[in-house]
């Protein structure tokens, strides 16, 4: 298997497959769906399950052990645990992940836990519910919440909690987010915001940079100090570099409140910055659209159509059209400050 492995002109082994399994939400956050909106895939160009299920057999043939499912928002589509399952018996698959704004989680944590998702990642950008309603549009906090408790009482292997971080929206929340997340036992994650959809849902003075977030966070325990997590860096399972806080007096300080049981080795959070502290030189990653697109960067709006030679040849069509896009895949984006440089897609319509 090792001959076969995906490997870029950059000499990134691309082991990790974000599959968009709808490009259909039940929330509108501003940051990423433009106030105009955007065109969904017609129901017809949908990929079916068993089609998912083909090509993510291709591509782990060719070394990808990690698949997450996005959105769009992944619960809303019907009957998401069944494709769980057929994803769960492919070989070579180790790792299956979710990533998901929670509303549905209450039902679902469990029903996708027992069909065989690994890890998931919630997306919960403020702790305060009108707050969350205006980012979100039409967010209910209070059931993502509980979306976030049924989670852990499925016991996935990891929960994470994705904030994008919002200057002047959320950022004088993050460090009572991690707080929150800490005496739970999950991992906060914060995101810079990033000029998709041709920047029209991008706004350049709410850019909260990297080191602004690490700021934010520890002046919420004052004497700590941020030192990077080598260990979970190593990992290289996604974009995030993590952190942790070290000293100080182990959480009862500033806005944070109280930590509880938060003590110095649970303190850890991830910061993903596409737009400060670029991570292209270890990417390892490639999106599956709704439709069947094949995206070697989340940047660029080219693609490769695997849907047409999954039909006309079978596997070894689709793997040459997977070795194609893994040959231009480019050494990084080209995002700007003042939201230039982005693609025409929304997240939307590719996955975050």
């Amino acid at each position: 298997m090792s001959a076969e492995r995906l490997v870029d002109p950059q000499a990134r082994v691309i082991d990790y497959l974000r599959v968009s399994v709808t490009d259909r939400c039940n929330y509108g956050c501003v940051y990423c769906i433009p106030d105009d909106g955007v065109a969904h895939a017609e129901r017809a160009d949908v990929l079916s399950f068993e089609e998912i299920t083909a090509l993510v057999r291709v591509f782990a043939s060719l070394g990808v052990r990690r698949v997450r499912l996005t959105g769009g928002e992944p619960t809303v589509r019907r009957d998401l645990p069944a494709l769980v399952r057929m994803l769960r018996a492919i070989p070579g698959l180790d790792d299956i992940a979710l990533s998901t704004n929670g509303h549905l989680l209450s039902q679902l944590a469990a029903p996708l836990r027992a069909a065989g998702v690994d890890r998931v990642n919630i997306s919960v950008d403020s702790l305060d519910a009108e707050r969350f309603r205006r980012i979100t549009r039409r967010g209910d906090l209070a059931r993502v919440l509980a979306g976030v408790e049924a989670a852990r009482a499925a016991g996935f292997s990891s929960i994470k909690l994705n904030t994008v971080a919002i200057r002047g929206g959320n950022d004088d929340e993050l460090d009572r987010i991690c707080a929150w997340a800490w005496e739970r036992g999950l991992v906060p994650r914060f995101i810079e915001e990033m000029p998709m959809a041709d920047g029209r849902a991008y706004q350049p003075e709410a850019q909260l940079s990297a080191a602004a977030i690490r700021d934010r966070i520890a002046a919420g325990w004052p004497g700590t100090q941020v030192v990077a997590d080598e260990a979970d860096q190593a990992r290289g399972a996604g974009p995030a570099r993590y952190f942790r806080l070290e000293g100080g007096d182990g959480g009862n300080g500033g806005n944070g409140g109280n930590g509880g049981n938060s003590g110095s080795s649970a303190r850890r959070f991830g910061i993903i910055s596409p737009m400060t502290e670029h991570f292209c030189t270890t990417c390892n990653r490639l999106r599956l659209s709704t439709s069947g697109a094949l995206h070697a960067c989340l940047a660029f709006d080219d693609a490769v159509d695997l849907r047409g030679p999954l039909h006309a040849g079978g596997p070894d069509a689709v793997a040459r059209a997977i070795r194609g896009a893994i040959a231009g895949k480019r050494p990084g984006h080209t995002f700007q400050l003042i939201g230039l440089g982005g693609p025409r897609k929304a997240m939307v319509q590719i996955g975050g």
